[in-house]
């Protein structure tokens, strides 16, 4: 994969999280979130724009 993580941006993000993980458990987790950084961006690739909500609501007051 192109843009995988390093197991040192793992640590990296995990020590500015205040956690300390052990390099074992990083090399554990270091697959499911280059699986799930995948994931998000195959998600993102379908998304259109055009398939955003929009971002301004009006409620016609009605006259009574």
């Amino acid at each position: 994969m192109a843009n995988e993580i390093a197991i040192e941006d793992l640590r990296t993000l995990a020590q500015q999280a205040g956690i300390n993980i052990p390099d074992e458990e990083l090399q554990r987790l270091a697959p499911g979130v280059n699986r799930a950084k995948k994931q998000a961006a195959e998600l993102r690739a379908l998304i259109d724009s055009g398939d955003e909500p929009a971002s301004i609501f009006i409620a016609a007051k009605k006259n009574q």
